[in-house]
């Protein structure tokens, strides 16, 4: 199952300036306790927005350079192929960009 996952604003923003338009606890702890122990997906300058690979998950980057590498994460060239690199998990969760949610949408990737 691909799940996609997001923090949207009333005016359908999701962040701003590579970084979440908001900090809420509540939500940072339904976020973990629901994406702990799965893959999670993501575009580069969402994981450079991070900045490191999440506790007790599988991150997978989306990127088109192919010579980039960042300790304890899987690398893709494309959604299509990080979707691939987790195929054998219960369920993946998108967790941005913009650009990864935009595609996701748009080939209609996403069980919900």
């Amino acid at each position: 199952m691909i799940t996609v996952i997001a923090a949207v604003a009333e005016n359908n923003a999701i962040g701003k300036n590579n970084d979440l338009i908001w900090s809420l606890s509540a939500d940072l702890k339904r976020f973990k306790k629901v994406t702990s122990g799965h893959y999670i997906l993501m575009g580069r300058n969402t994981f450079e927005s991070i900045g490191r690979p999440l506790p007790n998950r599988t991150t997978i980057i989306i990127t088109r350079n192919k010579n980039y590498f960042k300790e304890g994460c899987l690398i893709a060239g494309s959604l299509e192929e990080a979707i691939k690199l987790a195929k054998e998990e219960k369920e993946v969760f998108i967790i941005g960009g913009a650009q990864i949610y935009k595609e996701t949408m748009a080939k209609n990737l996403a069980d919900r």
